[in-house]
């Protein structure tokens, strides 16, 4: 017998969505195909193949590429021992999700050293390699990005800013999220609170020019309706104030002839989030019960539904007719 013959490789698995040969496998895969684990250790020893994580298997020789890369550390995260997972599908998250959402500010796929994958938080798995587990105790919705479940932006954010001290890549982050257009403010304050995030003194400071940027954002949008859709115009960032009496308010728009103001909601979910959106219900039933009506936006609204809102603020301005006068109140410059 000749030792040194070449061992001749078993055909390689098929996938059950192409039905071609598969680049990586799972050690359960393989062995649901009839290829037992000495026969795989035998392949991988001349190097025909490789062992990529554990139980994770390149079929191919060579460098594995970034797309490998991705799908070893989904296969690696869907075992758990010999136990098929249980619960959501993991998801890439962090930089590398952030890389497939196409983010500038994200390092290109081949040049992280790390893969952030998203799983249910009941899941006995551990980081290894150049995989990181990141455990979520309720899973987001995966975007498909060529082929490649991944997470939310705002959820990638969070998970990629969990792992960063460098607040200006922190800050530049951040703000791609917001001024790229891929999620609200809101939601990306919402996740780096879930993360406990915000104690981070480089992190708070990049959430202030965030929010900064989605106000600016929001109120270029306002003045982008009021402009397109041919409303009346409005006098802007005003603060309301009764003769001689108290302060009501600010608002972002105010039609003084018809008593309408439009009132931007871009509220950050912090800690003392009841205690602001208490502060705005009482404004808003303070002016109400003086006769005027407040319209209520959220960037969200503005974003993705424009003309819809600017049917509801020409509607509010034609009703005025038929309401009762609205006291009068003093409008200040803000």
């Amino acid at each position: 017998m000749n030792h040194n013959a070449p061992i001749t490789p078993p055909p390689l698995p098929l996938s059950p969505h192409t039905g071609r040969a598969q680049r990586l496998a799972s050690a359960d895969q393989l062995r649901a195909q009839g290829i037992p684990a000495g026969e795989v250790a035998a392949q991988c020893a001349p190097g025909s193949w490789q062992q990529l994580l554990p139980g994770v298997f390149l079929l191919q020789p060579g460098a594995p590429t970034s797309e490998d890369r991705l799908h070893a550390a989904l296969l690696y995260a869907r075992r758990n021992g010999a136990v098929p997972a249980q619960g959501p599908d993991p998801m890439i998250t962090g930089l590398a999700a952030l890389a497939l959402h196409r983010f500038s500010a994200a390092p290109v796929l081949t040049a992280l050293e790390r893969i952030d994958v998203l799983v249910p938080r009941t899941r006995r798995l551990r980081s290894t390699g150049w995989v990181r587990v990141v455990r979520a105790a309720d899973s987001p919705e995966p975007v498909e990005l060529t082929g490649v479940p991944v997470a939310p932006v705002a959820r990638a954010v969070a998970d990629a800013v969990s792992g960063l001290s460098d607040a200006e890549t922190v800050r530049r982050l951040l703000t791609e999220a917001v001024r790229g257009g891929h999620c609200e403010p809101g939601a990306v304050v919402r996740e780096l609170s879930r993360a406990r995030l915000l104690t981070r003194p480089h992190v708070v400071d990049a959430v202030d020019a965030l929010l900064a940027e989605g106000r600016s954002c929001s109120e270029e949008r306002l003045y982008e309706m009021v402009r397109d859709f041919a409303l009346p115009d409005p006098v802007w960032n005003v603060d309301l104030r009764l003769p001689g009496g108290p302060h009501l308010g600010g608002v972002d728009a105010y039609w003084p002839d018809q008593a309408v103001a439009v009132e931007l909601d871009t509220r950050a979910p912090r800690q003392d989030e009841d205690a602001l959106w208490s502060e705005y219900t009482r404004k808003r039933e303070h002016l109400e019960r003086l006769g005027i009506t407040v319209v209520h936006l959220t960037p969200r609204k503005l974003r993705e539904a424009m003309e819809q809102q600017a049917t509801v603020v020409r509607t509010a301005l034609m009703a005025a007719s038929d309401r009762q006068p609205a006291a009068y109140v003093v409008v200040l410059p803000r």
